[in-house]
């Protein structure tokens, strides 16, 4: 069986960028990827220069003709379904073919999945009139009537003053759920943002496009976009199996340079970051963590 030098898991723009910077550094690679990126509903990617409003299948379709001009990284399209430490560096990674590989270090680049507020639609309209993104996505929504529907009582406030940057035709719905402070409540209002707490009852529109917000209590508000605020959770769970600990937005913990709390164990994008999710960082993040790769294992060999 053959021993890669790194195992990465997740093929998205964290996972391709470290295996192209591990294969420049003519490391043994092999590269997990299933097809199931977090931003499949994404039509396009901004705040990446020279990439700016790539579509992701255009990306991944780039990085992959950047990464095959090195042989000896594998791509293996299929999903790992476990991973166990048989030694201090030595990984034993099982895909969902059966097949077991062999690695010497690990970068986890799994991301993160979402869970959307339970509103009637909201699916129906995500990655086309509403995002969760201001960066990746305000420019396109500037000047519009937005909303912004949030249901974590932390994260909303801030949420809105950073999208009233881009329009200042803005309500806040917080679907029923909790409610805010007095001195958040004034400010808001002081700017001429509404205040929705009344849960919503559907969203309505056309084609991915917004036009309503329609609540519970009847009432009706015009709207043509906005953002949401979605739960994250890991797209694995053996990262916890290997011992990884978790931070306090529920990512992986890393230190600066990628590493994982468990040895060997490398991190990269929106798996460690959380926030912000943009391709750009987590493909920074892919290079970092490639390059402590890298460095870890010539310190073992040399």
């Amino acid at each position: 069986m053959k021993l890669y030098d790194c195992a990465i898991i997740g093929g998205g723009p964290a996972g391709l960028n470290a295996a192209l910077v591990l294969g420049r550094a003519r490391r043994s690679v092999v590269l997990f990827d299933d097809n199931k990126p977090r931003n499949a509903v994404t039509h396009e990617s901004h705040g990446f220069i020279t990439r700016d409003g790539v579509k992701p299948e255009e990306f991944r379709r780039l990085a992959h003709t950047d990464i095959s001009k090195y042989p000896s990284v594998q791509v293996v399209r299929t999903k790992v379904v476990d991973m166990v430490r048989r030694n201090h560096a030595l990984f034993l990674v099982q895909a969902s073919n059966g097949e077991i590989y062999q690695a010497r270090t690990i970068i986890l680049a799994v991301g993160l999945k979402e869970k959307l507020p339970a509103i009637t639609g909201v699916s129906d309209y995500y990655g086309t009139s509403l995002f969760s993104c201001p960066y990746c996505d305000g420019w396109e929504l500037r000047d519009q009537p937005l909303a912004v529907i949030s249901e974590n009582e932390s994260h909303r406030f801030s949420m809105t003053s950073m999208v009233y940057n881009w329009s200042k035709d803005l309500i806040i719905c917080t679907n029923g759920v909790g409610t805010f402070e007095r001195q958040q409540r004034a400010k808001l209002l002081s700017r001429g943002v509404r205040i929705f707490e009344q849960p919503i009852a559907s969203l309505k529109g056309k084609n991915g496009r917004l036009q309503k917000i329609v609540f519970a209590d009847g009432m009706e508000v015009a709207r043509t976009g906005g953002f949401v605020t979605s739960n994250w959770y890991l797209a694995i769970r053996f990262a916890e199996k290997l011992g990884c600990r978790l931070n306090e937005s529920g990512g992986l913990a890393i230190d600066d340079y990628g590493k994982t709390t468990v040895e060997h164990v490398y991190s990269a994008g929106d798996a460690a970051t959380i926030s912000p999710a943009q391709l750009i960082v987590a493909a920074a993040g892919g290079s970092k963590a490639a390059m402590s790769v890298n460095t870890a294992l010539s310190h073992m060999d040399f």
